[in-house]
């Protein structure tokens, strides 16, 4: 079957944007959901777990749900929950309806998520070129834009509502307009190899699959250091490096835009070097940058050691998620979606447990170890490709 995948390319784009921008629109709202509901941080620590928990319960499922009726249906769904979701998050004054909400904003999330890294490893298989970094880096940007619209309407006086709505709207149009250019399932069935119905299956459940979990605790492992630095960046540079706390932020921001402008170029990086490469290359760049922020003393220092990170982490984790998607004898939908459950654990549970660790030990001591656990999964990747390599000489 001969296709041009341009519009199909540019509409799965879209779909990754808007799940970034839907996702980091809600930051700004937290606060004004704790004034709302008049919660303690303990309250509203376990209200943000219900997001959590609708992704982390939506994702297994949704590889089995993509093989059904096809990616496309299963983004276009999950766009329509995630826009209608928001303004819902800036009405409620319950914590009951506020935590249903929640949990269905995050289900949407999750599976969105999963659904349109599916469509990318499909039209990533059929075009025989790396799109996966550039798509992660539109998500990016979506992270972006989402809290900068959120925060321009509250800055011009305007309620949240007014922003949500905004939001939510500008998610429907979009998803509307871009459904047509998706692939269709019979599209899928022909285009992505792995997924064709004569490929010989594996008789082992794929939670037991040998290489979707090691790519899941590469995932869990490269999801850590992202959410480690969410959650615990702006405390290390307050308490270890003197930093005031009105710009305590800027870690994080440097880090942020330095893995979307690579993640943009990644495809292109991903085709000059080579995915392990990339991996082992950027774990190693990014354990750099976790020395200069532990270790430097002035800031410009700690700054460009928050962007090396950005640097050097932005294009593993969508090398994973085109692995997983090629894993043999298990559908790619399958895969992404034990592959994200996992990662996102990662990301979502990660921070919580470094918080034990450093409770025993310290932050500086604790990050040091995120960042050998980074530099050993790239480690750890390059061993396992050149294994594969060998393996399939051997073959031949």
């Amino acid at each position: 079957m001969t296709k041009d995948l341009r519009l199909e390319k540019r509409a799965t784009q879209v779909f990754f944007l808007l799940c970034g921008l839907a996702m980091s629109s809600w930051a700004p709202m937290v606060p004004f959901a704790k004034d709302r509901l008049q919660l303690n941080d303990s309250s509203l620590g376990l209200l943000l777990l219900f997001l959590a928990t609708g992704s982390i319960t939506t994702m297994p499922f949704t590889g089995w749900l993509v093989t059904r009726i096809g990616s496309a249906v299963v983004m276009m769904v999950s766009a329509i929950i995630m826009a209608l979701a928001l303004p819902a998050l800036v009405l409620l004054d319950n914590f009951v309806g506020m935590a249903a909400s929640l949990f269905v904003f995050g289900a949407g999330i999750g599976a969105i998520d999963v659904a349109m890294n599916t469509h990318g490893t499909v039209i990533e298989n059929y075009t025989g070129k790396p799109i996966m970094s550039s798509l992660h880096g539109l998500f990016s940007v979506g992270g972006l834009i989402g809290p900068l619209v959120i925060g321009l309407f509250i800055k011009t006086g305007l309620k949240p509502v007014a922003g949500a709505t905004t939001v939510c709207g500008c998610i429907l149009l979009l998803a509307l307009f871009q459904y047509a250019s998706l692939l269709k399932k019979k599209d899928e069935l022909v285009l992505n190899k792995p997924a064709q119905p004569n490929v010989k299956k594996s008789k082992k459940p794929a939670w037991l699959n040998a290489v979707v979990l090691f790519l899941g605790l590469m995932c869990f492992v490269t999801f850590l250091t992202e959410g480690a630095l969410l959650d615990w960046s702006a405390l290390l540079l307050r308490d270890f490096k003197g930093v005031d706390k009105a710009l305590s932020g800027m870690g994080y921001a440097f880090f942020s835009v330095a893995m979307a402008v690579m993640r943009l170029w990644g495809d292109k990086i991903i085709t000059r070097f080579s995915s392990k490469t990339v991996v082992a290359g950027g774990s190693l760049i990014a354990f750099v940058g976790y020395c200069c922020i532990l270790f430097a003393g002035w800031l410009p220092v700690v700054l460009f050691g928050f962007v090396l990170i950005g640097v050097g982490a932005a294009n593993i984790v969508p090398v994973f998620f085109s692995a997983a998607g090629n894993v043999k004898d298990v559908s790619g939908a399958v895969a992404i979606s034990i592959m994200s459950t996992i990662g996102y654990t990662g990301m979502l549970a990660g921070p919580a447990l470094i918080g034990l660790i450093a409770q025993r030990f310290s932050l500086p001591v604790t990050l040091f170890f995120t960042g050998c656990a980074l530099l050993g999964a790239g480690v750890a990747f390059l061993l396992f490709k050149r294994s594969a390599s060998v393996a399939k000489e051997n073959r031949t």
